[in-house]
């Protein structure tokens, strides 16, 4: 059976296996496509690598992550490496405020669709023991356990670690950054806000009772009870290890 101009399947394979200038304007593409597929799976059989095509998320996250421009007290950290780029935790050290000497964690989930979809973001507590290093390397010897569930005494954060940042929910803009939500979660524990609590006790604490609201703060933070709830010991143990 002769090859025709457009070939059927049968011709099309047969153009792959034996190729010549008679199988019409197709038999050159799919050639084509075949000598590609033979030489990917030669560089596979030698160890190379497979070339993986980021999604637009990725380049948008990298872009954010190469502009991040932070005060010391907070940090970023690749638990997994920076090959797992759309998972990252953020640690906030507060250097003012009701939360002065606390240590707080936040893990992001960056979707593929970034930054069309905000980030979700948890608070994950920790309780430490540092050294007496300078402030901005005190993380490099933190000796930690992470608090399940998340318990921190804050209007804005409930026991379960579960945010309310409005940039994270219904005023969230693809312009927007990862910046922008880190100065976000840091100004959260420099001026809480109990007009959009999730922890309601607490933001009504803060509005009637500022000082009382300061001593739960400091007594949570300490590993003590408020209420019927024992929160675990957030602030810094400095001392030599």
């Amino acid at each position: 059976m002769g090859c025709i101009d457009p070939p059927d399947i049968s011709c099309m394979f047969y153009a792959i296996v034996f190729p010549c200038h008679r199988f019409g304007p197709f038999g050159g593409d799919m050639i084509r496509l075949f000598k590609e597929k033979e030489k990917l799976r030669a560089q596979n059989a030698n160890g190379a690598s497979p070339v993986t095509k980021q999604s637009a998320g990725k380049l948008r996250l990298n872009k954010d992550m190469s502009e991040l421009n932070l005060p010391k007290s907070c940090s970023i950290h690749y638990p997994h490496g920076k090959d797992e780029l759309m998972n990252f935790e953020v640690t906030i050290r507060p250097d003012e405020g009701y939360y002065k000497g606390g240590v707080f964690m936040f893990t992001f989930q960056v979707a593929t669709i970034y930054p069309h979809e905000a980030p979700k973001v948890k608070c994950k507590t920790k309780f430490c023991l540092t050294s007496s290093l300078p402030y901005d390397r005190v993380y490099e010897t933190f000796s930690c356990t992470y608090s399940n569930p998340s318990q921190v005494y804050h209007p804005n954060i409930d026991l379960e670690g579960n945010v309310c940042l409005n940039i994270l929910r219904e005023d969230w803009k693809p312009v927007l950054n990862i910046n922008t939500i880190i100065y976000g979660l840091y100004h959260l524990f420099t001026e809480p806000n109990y007009e959009d609590p999730l922890n309601h006790d607490a933001a009504a604490v803060l509005r009637d009772n500022p000082k009382m609201f300061e001593a739960n703060v400091r007594r949570a933070m300490a590993g003590g009870y408020v209420g019927q709830t024992l929160f675990p010991r957030l602030r810094f143990l400095f001392q030599s290890i």
